[in-house]
């Protein structure tokens, strides 16, 4: 029995994906070509890699603090237990991180094959993906480094490639491992055909990884060993050293180990994945992935178009209408719309990096933000006030808490509310309302088994997120 741990790489802020892609609310966990999040799909591509041969653990997630309860939660709507989430305190890209999970794996087994994949990316046939991945896990259980290549169907420069030498199938040795590279350069590559896309999934044992990285990178190896150390936990939760962490190196896979195995005592192997792949770094990857009418339109949400063709509309809160365009991508949330020429995708970017400049919001959060406890959406603000509508999952509750600087008004509009208002604990249902004045302690609650909605009227002469003081919360949360 070959024993499997799945690692999903789930850090990054997916940039390009903006405005539907925030740093609070990242492109691996949105629904971009389903029903199911990008990282849930991830997840379960894995966790159905098991057969009589392969037995596969829980999952390692890899993820930043932010977005340690998204991951867990939406693991949970598919059914899939949380095996452990590393918490990084910061981004230090892709070696660390996979360090980590192995120094993890290592811990709470043998020395399993870790089959490592980022939470981004679209695969459209399951069953492909799966004969490729066994293959690739069978061959890593002799001690080889695999990877998976992708068949280059067009001449792509927003991939890195991969040079294989002729060999018998269906693990081809790896000579070497090309940037990306121009739009000639990726022609020659399609035409020769023996080069495919680095889908950027690896399949290892544990100590292999740390054995390799030892050689190439012993400073990264011995920094993250460090951070280890120091780790603590929190359930499910293990959150390494921050102040040995924050001094890793800020390294990828590739770079730190794999560009280096080719001719080594680490030779790689790639097994060629032909299963309808692909990176959604940007929107038109989004666009070629979903279905389209007979015009070339991808369209999600309320959408009309007129004599419009190859667009791609995405509309989150309102009608979106277009009249004779074609190569648009228009992204529409509550609080920004994104046009964009489709083969300009790559440069939205530098939207947010003006965004960041300037010192706006619109980059870390949406309107509508989610916490472990449920979700709240700023429905309207003004001089002295702020409209909330606010959503508490069953049997959950927001932190103990005062504010310095406003009063809250609330009014239950479906659900029961309980209460805590100083010294007073008051059972609210649909159409009761209470004032909670400046300064008093009070507490949300959902006793309730279906959710609770509110309407939240803030009044005051501040109303940031950061004017809260806690005195008792269940998610182990210091900040709004």
């Amino acid at each position: 029995m070959i024993d499997v741990t799945p690692v999903i790489l789930c850090g990054g802020s997916g940039t390009r994906l903006w405005p539907l892609s925030r740093t609070g609310f990242p492109k691996q966990f949105l629904c971009l070509t389903g029903n199911e999040s990008l990282f849930q799909a991830a997840t379960q591509r894995l966790s159905n890699l098991g057969n009589a041969e392969i037995h596969v653990a829980p999952p390692l997630i890899v993820t930043g603090e932010d977005h340690r309860f998204l991951a867990s939660e939406q693991l949970r709507e598919v059914g899939i237990d949380l095996g452990c989430a590393l918490l990084e305190p910061v981004g230090r890209n892709t070696a660390p991180a996979l360090t980590l999970a192995a120094l993890a794996a290592i811990e709470r087994g043998q020395d399993p094959i870790l089959v490592v994949t980022p939470a981004d990316q679209a695969v459209a046939n399951l069953a492909a993906f799966t004969v490729a991945m066994r293959q690739a896990i069978t061959e890593a259980a002799t001690g080889s480094i695999v990877i998976l290549g992708v068949k280059p169907d067009r001449a792509e420069t927003g991939y890195g490639y991969i040079k294989t030498a002729v060999s018998p199938a269906p693990a081809l040795a790896v000579e070497r491992f090309i940037e990306k590279p121009n739009a000639v350069t990726a022609q020659t590559y399609l035409d020769e055909g023996d080069y495919y896309w680095n889908a950027g999934m690896f399949v290892l044992k544990a100590s292999v990884w740390l054995k390799a990285l030892e050689l190439f990178r012993p400073d990264i190896a011995q920094a993250t060993q460090q951070a280890w150390d120091k780790r603590t936990a929190d359930a499910a939760f293990i959150r390494p050293g921050k102040i040995e962490f924050t001094a890793i190196p800020n390294e990828s896979i590739d770079y730190a180990v794999m560009e280096r195995c080719t001719g080594s005592a680490f030779p790689i192997k790639m097994v060629p994945l032909d299963a309808g792949w692909n990176d959604l770094g940007a929107w038109d990857a989004v666009w070629n992935v979903l279905p389209k009418d007979e015009n070339g339109n991808a369209h999600l949400g309320d959408v009309l178009t007129t004599d419009s063709r190859d667009t791609l509309v995405h509309a989150t809160s309102r009608l979106v209408s277009l009249v004779g365009v074609e190569n648009l991508v228009v992204i529409e949330t509550a609080d920004a719309i994104l046009v964009v020429d489709k083969s300009r995708s790559q440069d939205v970017k530098h939207i947010v990096n003006e965004l960041n400049i300037n010192g706006r919001k619109e980059h870390t959060l949406h309107r509508k933000v989610h916490r472990p406890w449920g979700w709240y959406d700023s429905i309207d603000e003004g001089d002295r006030f702020k409209v909330k509508r606010i959503q508490v999952k069953p049997k959950a509750s927001l932190s103990l808490q005062k504010h310095h600087h406003r009063a809250e008004h609330w009014i239950v509009v479906t659900g029961t509310a309980e209460i805590t208002n100083g010294d007073k604990v008051l059972t609210l249902t649909e159409n009761q309302s209470t004032y909670i004045p400046l300064g008093e302690v009070h507490r949300l609650a959902n006793p309730g088994t279906i959710p609770l909605e509110i309407i939240e009227v803030q009044s005051g002469s501040y109303l940031g997120e950061d004017d809260i003081v806690r005195f008792e919360d269940h998610y182990g949360r210091t900040g709004a």
